[in-house]
């Protein structure tokens, strides 16, 4: 059984949101069109409290970019984004979420941030979406969104991790890439730890 993964298309990721990634909108038709060509379909939504500890705004003398300690693990810190029940928390108005299955909101928790779908970034919180997919029968899964140097890449990694063949739409996912090269770097990274990485085209 395949299941399509739609990770974080939402307002703040995509152009005129608070950490808009370049081009993020240009993915949607692209998900929109390959949705059929699945069993299940599921989505996260990054969806912080206000205080959440990876946005700078709630730090003296921090500004975006820097880097923390946050709960023991290594944290860059964002612009404030995705603030549960915000309009940029919000699924871009443009992407087909009828046929969504399940939403598995991710970084609820202040202490710590949740780039991938499936736990955040201390592996401590589990957000139940592996034991969803394995409950409902999927063997493989193809994942796409935002942004494919941070949420997308954590979420194509946990997943071969655990156990699912895990597949990248390399056109249905954009970067953030706040360094130059970081999206060829997640591509490399992805594809080592035994992603496949194909076009929709292939589907």
């Amino acid at each position: 059984m395949k299941a399509l993964l739609i990770v974080d298309v939402q307002n703040d990721f995509t152009p005129g949101g608070a950490l808009a990634v370049n081009e993020g909108d240009q993915i949607i038709p692209i998900i929109n069109k390959i949705q059929g060509k699945f069993d299940l379909i599921v989505a996260t939504q990054d969806w912080h409290p206000e205080n959440h500890g990876s946005f700078a705004a709630n730090h003296t003398d921090k500004k975006v970019g820097d880097f923390i300690q946050l709960n023991g693990v290594m944290q860059i810190l964002w612009p404030v984004h995705c603030v549960q029940e915000s309009s940029g928390a919000e699924f871009h108005k443009d992407l087909n979420t009828s046929q969504v299955a399940k939403v598995f909101q991710k970084g609820t928790n202040p202490l710590v941030d949740s780039y991938s779908g499936f736990f955040d970034n201390n592996k401590n919180g589990d957000t139940g979406l592996s034991d969803y997919l394995k409950s409902e029968g999927v063997r493989e899964i193809y994942v796409c969104g935002l942004a494919a140097d941070y949420c997308v890449k954590f979420t194509v990694l946990d997943g071969i991790d655990e156990g699912f063949k895990t597949y990248l739409i390399q056109d249905a996912t954009r970067a953030v890439n706040v360094k130059e090269g970081d999206f060829e770097k997640a591509l490399e990274e992805m594809e080592d730890h035994g992603a496949f990485l194909i076009n929709s085209k292939e589907l």
